[in-house]
């Protein structure tokens, strides 16, 4: 809702999304009464699914206040990239967390919505590596998602962001050779995804121009910075044997309130690589996991600081 707003007030509202993100809500976990351990849950609310299908909407206005606003000139000078900050903001926030939701049901129809959000945040690989590679091989040399310990946030976002990439397209020639099916541009979900974006974005070029469309890319760079930044923090220096079984102590935890609340429970995620399929209001919180100082907009800047971060977290590694 800040992100649409700012989008469509123009000016100096475009950033209010990037304000309220990145700093209201990182000061409200440093120092907000915030810890939320609770783990009672109802498997089968029907609010949580509702909270997951309000985010179709949402997402397809803030795309659309984007585009619109910067194509008629209601967003200009500045302001336009401001608001493709703003935006990613949103789509690697609110969109690819949801998608990560919905790519893990097994309904057809969830999926489809959980694919159509990473298409409007520009993500072509993670329903493919994060559900195939990711939760088989997490905390291992085989997990591109995994980051090393000293390794810093910008050699894993190219190691992480290639690495999956690259992986999904191996992934999908190998699917297609084992079902018999040709290596046409429909039938291989990277190559189908390759097209769709190649068709969108000379759509915008089209509507709105050179200009328009660099902010498109911007805004999914932005987007998937953050998908990697979570995946950077989430597993940050915890390793596991091949052979040994994904539990509770290969990922960071947290039970602060805010990541809890604005990113649908995706702070426990500990009990989630647990149990991949559990809806994210039954995620439970252990005590046996390892904690985060603080929550995923807490960290955000001290993890673009290696220095910091590594300081800050590598002494919490267990051994």
């Amino acid at each position: 809702m800040v992100c649409i707003a700012g989008n469509y007030l123009g000016g100096w509202y475009t950033a209010s999304n990037l304000i309220f993100s990145l700093f209201i809500l990182a000061l409200l976990e440093w120092f907000g009464p915030s810890v939320n351990s609770n783990n009672a849950s109802e498997k089968d609310a029907v609010i949580p699914k509702l909270v997951l299908l309000l985010h179709i909407p949402f997402q397809f206005f803030s795309i659309y206040s984007l585009i619109t606003g910067i194509g008629s000139g209601r967003i200009e000078g500045i302001w336009m990239l401001f608001a493709a900050i703003s935006t990613g903001i949103n789509s690697g926030s609110s969109a690819i967390v949801v998608s990560h939701e919905l790519i893990h049901k097994k309904s057809p129809y969830w999926q489809f919505l959980g694919r159509w959000l990473l298409f409007t945040a520009g993500n072509m690989y993670f329903f493919i590596d994060h559900l195939r590679v990711h939760h088989k091989w997490v905390g291992t040399g085989k997990d591109h998602a995994t980051a090393r310990k000293g390794e810093n946030i910008y050699a894993f976002f190219l190691r992480s962001t290639l690495g999956q990439f690259a992986g999904a397209i191996s992934l999908e020639n190998e699917r297609l050779k084992k079902e018999g099916k040709h290596n046409w541009l429909f039938n291989h979900y990277v190559y189908r995804q390759i097209l769709l974006h190649a068709a969108f974005d000379t759509m915008l070029l089209f509507y709105g121009g050179a200009v328009l469309w660099l902010l498109w890319v911007f805004h999914c760079v932005v987007a998937n910075f953050l998908l990697e930044y979570v995946n950077y923090v989430q597993h940050y220096g915890l390793e596991r044997n091949e052979k040994e079984r994904v539990t509770e102590l290969h990922s960071w935890d947290s039970d602060l309130f805010v990541s809890r609340f604005v990113l649908v429970d995706l702070s426990r995620h500990a009990d989630h690589h647990y149990y991949a399929s559990k809806p994210y209001h039954t995620l439970q919180s252990f005590e046996t996991s390892p904690k985060m100082p603080s929550g995923y907009a807490g960290l955000f800047f001290i993890a673009t600081l290696p220095p910091l971060w590594f300081k800050l977290m590598d002494a919490r590694i267990p051994n």
